[in-house]
């Protein structure tokens, strides 16, 4: 019986050492798969031209309740020959129909959004879920639309007046994200020249 329980017990120290070298030996291709994601991401939403910075070398961490919440936002600063021209920031549209939902907005400092993706939401399939870029192309209608302000009467979903559209039998979620994108290009807009001066993201490190 203790032989049984010996061998056990080596076979799990075996496995652990074997875990943990697979684990190092992956670390890295699961981080180079992340940037490559990510990159991809910013393609969607920043024109490629407009910047030759390395953005994940510049992310901040951004603390503001425009953004959705309280909670930390990482914001990646786009430069063309080193002067800021735009910015990508993940926020948070707080009140959607299934909770909030994790957004991805790009936009200059003179309120032009330039792409929106979804990074994450719970919505309903076949209603709420239209917001998704895999869905429809709902989403591409903030491209190059220009913010004037936090009150600006044409940032709202049709039935409130604007000018985007609502889903048929869903309109919390259209809303809720119309209006964090809105947000989030006056944030840009009203903070430009304090984003340097944010606190850099923990694996971020300069050009």
């Amino acid at each position: 019986m203790r032989r049984h329980g010996t061998t056990l017990a080596l076979f799990a120290v075996l496995a652990t050492g074997l875990t943990a070298v697979v684990n190092e030996l992956t670390k890295d291709t699961i981080a180079h798969q992340a940037e490559l994601q990510q990159k991809q991401l910013f393609d969607q939403v920043l024109p490629a031209e407009m910047y030759n910075n390395e953005l994940q070398h510049e992310c901040y961490v951004v603390t503001d309740k425009s953004l959705g919440s309280t909670a930390p936002h990482h914001l990646y600063l786009a430069r063309k020959d080193g002067v800021p021209v735009a910015a990508a920031v993940e926020t948070t549209a707080p009140d959607g129909y299934s909770g909030a939902i994790q957004l991805l907005v790009a936009a200059d400092f003179a309120g032009k959004v330039l792409g929106v993706r979804v990074l994450e939401h719970h919505e309903t399939p076949g209603l709420g879920d239209k917001i998704d870029a895999r869905i429809s192309d709902w989403i591409n209608s903030f491209r190059n639309q220009v913010v004037k302000g936090d009150n600006d009467p044409r940032w709202f979903v049709k039935k409130d007046g604007g000018m985007f559209d609502q889903f048929t039998g869903a309109t919390i979620t259209p809303r809720a994200v119309v209006n964090e994108v809105r947000h989030t290009a006056v944030f840009l807009q009203q903070n430009r020249d304090r984003l340097e001066s944010m606190p850099r993201c923990p694996t971020s490190t300069g050009e």
